[in-house]
């Protein structure tokens, strides 16, 4: 199936047939819950319009510590519903839904006292594996100290007795989320991002749509639907108040900040897991990096753009420097990155004791809100979500999305066989393929019909060699990215995987979106300066000591939300 480009041109078609037609459900949030309720409802024959007000995954879809689990610590809270929920869907994930973008990764847990805690842990584990289901991941092993030496000599010989070898799941959080929006409009719904909800319409006390304004063509319109499904995270709140209602249950933010730093830095062969006395420290593979996370602390300041201070940091190097034999240092980081946990919220004085499951409330009639949840469970939450929204429509079929592979899943399989074979007939190291073949599934081909109409495409970016210049090109004619940031942030991972975080690549990548986005030169280097002075807000914010500076120092940055109407030309119908 020939996928449908997110370029300029459908955003414009797609914002043009939201102002003049009714849509079955509208759907506010771009998200990796949001985008899984479009992607549900428009496969079960509805309608869809979806809204995002910055970029696909721009929030917390894309600063998550990017695994698919079912969430090894729930167990000792006793959620074990939302543990078998959350390993049926790593199921789903890993063997049909995106097996391109979703791979096994395998955990080492380090133990500290002999017997009780071998026995305690293990029968978690051996749990977590029975409630797996089928064999999507091999079973756990245990581990003699030696034997775990041997698979992470980075560890501290007195930091263990042993361990537990188990198997989760990683995902590029970000292409995940921006797939499915892509999926959704394969399926005909409507989809658009850089446009913000600024009112809801009502009929009475139903509420009947929204107000929207693009952001690009600096416009509002108008966008009717018998339903609106707000999935806006840790906005939620502000949703509820545009209805002037107030929900059953509200969501709290919770500050998760995760550490960037070579692979080099630490000699493991298996990711690590280790419990502190807050939170829990992951030490993450992602291809030529670790991630080092994470923290979690209640977060009540700008939630577009959360910083980490130096207090976090400090936090995340003393736990992982009590495990490592060789010390990580602030020079070792390579990048930084924050996110926010929308958690229910309840009477917990600490949002890590807060519950993960999440709600589906209707504080209006016409108004579904769906709020809390994991990445992992998306799709059960936008199942849940539409089942709602559609309880008064008559002959709406059930969800098929468990049936249902994301755009580039279908092929894969065979595409990877073919790899070498696709090596030799493009002149492309394989190594290249396959880092293609992981990022775009079977819609490789659609980039490589790049590369053949022009072989400079078939380069690395300079200063960023591990991405071709191609996959800028691609981010900006089909994958949506508006601006600089999108494609340097979210499309490619380059402002956290890149010591200077993007800033040498940033001016070759705007020039190489420029002619596919319509830029003039003045907004090349508008867009450079842009992201060169977000980047230079983050250093200085990560040097502040508490949050409430280093909220202050990243908020002086210029931001995307005061770029209104710069492409105006090109947007409007």
């Amino acid at each position: 199936m020939q996928s449908t480009p997110l370029g300029a041109q459908y955003r414009m078609s797609a914002l043009q047939q939201m102002a003049t037609e009714e849509f079955d459900v509208l759907v506010v949030g771009g998200g990796v819950v949001g985008t899984g309720v479009a992607l549900d409802a428009a496969t079960r024959g509805l309608s869809v319009a979806l809204v995002e007000a910055r970029d696909w995954a721009a929030g917390t879809s894309s600063r998550s510590s990017k695994l698919i689990h079912g969430g090894l610590r729930y167990l000792e809270q006793r959620d074990f519903g939302l543990v078998r929920e959350a390993l049926t869907e790593r199921g789903l994930l890993l063997n049909r839904i995106a097996p391109h973008l979703v791979r096994p990764v395998p955990f080492l847990l380090p133990l500290r006292h002999r017997v009780w805690e071998r026995f305690y842990i293990g029968a978690g584990v051996l749990l977590y594996d029975t409630m797996g289901g089928a064999r999507a991941l091999p079973r756990h092993r245990h581990l003699t100290k030696s034997a775990a030496l041997r698979r992470a000599p980075a560890l501290r010989p007195e930091s263990l007795v042993g361990a537990i070898q188990y198997y989760d799941a990683q995902v590029d959080d970000a292409r995940f989320t921006m797939a499915l929006a892509r999926t959704a409009a394969q399926y005909g719904a409507r989809v658009a991002t850089r446009a913000r909800v600024t009112g809801l319409l009502r009929a009475g006390d139903r509420v009947t749509g929204a107000v929207v304004h693009d952001l690009e063509g600096d416009r509002r319109i108008e966008v009717r639907a018998r339903q609106v499904v707000a999935a806006a995270g840790v906005w939620t709140d502000d949703i509820q108040e545009l209805a002037h209602q107030r929900g059953s249950v509200s969501v709290r933010a919770s500050k998760g900040v995760h550490l960037v730093v070579p692979r080099d830095r630490i000699d493991l062969s298996t990711g690590l897991i280790s419990r502190t006395e807050k939170s829990v420290l992951f030490i993450i593979p992602w291809g030529r990096h670790w991630l080092v996370g994470t923290t979690d602390t209640d977060w009540h300041l700008d939630r577009s753009h959360p910083a980490a201070s130096r207090a976090d940091v400090d936090y995340l190097l003393e736990h992982a420097n009590a495990v490592l034999s060789k010390p990580l240092t602030e020079e070792d980081i390579e990048g930084v990155y924050v996110g926010l946990r929308p958690l229910l919220s309840g009477d917990a004085e600490q949002t890590t004791k807060l519950s993960r499951e999440h709600v589906v409330d209707a504080p209006a009639p016409g108004l579904v809100v769906v709020m809390g949840g994991k990445y992992t469970t998306y799709r059960v939450m936008a199942k849940d979500a539409i089942d709602v929204a559609v309880a008064d429509m008559a002959d709406v079929p059930e969800s098929v999305t468990d049936q249902v592979p994301v755009l580039g899943a279908e092929g894969f399989a065979a595409r990877w066989n073919e790899r070498a074979r696709i090596a030799r007939r493009t002149g492309l190291p394989q190594a290249r393929v396959e880092h293609l073949l992981r990022r775009y599934g079977s819609c490789i081909d659609e980039l490589l019909e790049l590369i053949a109409a022009d072989e400079s495409l078939g380069d690395p970016i300079a200063g960023a060699d591990d991405y071709l210049r191609a996959e800028a090109v691609y981010a900006a004619s089909h994958e949506g990215a508006l601006h600089l940031e999108d494609v340097l942030t979210r499309r490619t991972r380059i402002s956290i995987e890149e010591w200077d975080r993007g800033v040498a690549a940033a001016e070759e990548v705007a020039a190489l979106v420029a002619p596919v986005l319509g830029w003039s030169e003045a907004t090349v280097r508008e867009e450079v300066e842009r992201y060169s002075r977000r980047v230079a807000a983050e250093r200085e914010s990560e040097a502040r000591e508490d949050d409430s500076e280093a909220d202050a120092v990243r908020r002086a940055a210029p931001d995307l939300d005061d770029v209104v109407g710069e492409t105006a030309d090109s947007v409007r119908p």
